[in-house]
């Protein structure tokens, strides 16, 4: 799965840190998940794209779909 997730946080200049204390995550999950090493579980997904008050599927993207970007 890729993501967007790097984006929508360096547009509200939060630290990985940061972000992961906003969501209960460690920072290197939000590492990894921005590294696409890592698929985030279905309710951390839901945690970040609450906070960026986005929806999940703007951040969050199958890249093998019509649609999906690279």
């Amino acid at each position: 799965m890729k993501n967007r997730l790097r984006e929508a946080r360096l547009a509200r200049g939060w630290s990985q840190g940061e972000l992961a204390d906003r969501v209960d995550a460690s920072r290197q999950t939000i590492n990894a998940i921005e590294a696409d090493k890592y698929d985030p579980s279905l309710p951390l997904a839901y945690r970040l794209a609450a906070l960026f008050e986005l929806p999940v599927e703007q951040i969050f993207f199958n890249p093998f779909v019509a649609g999906g970007e690279d």
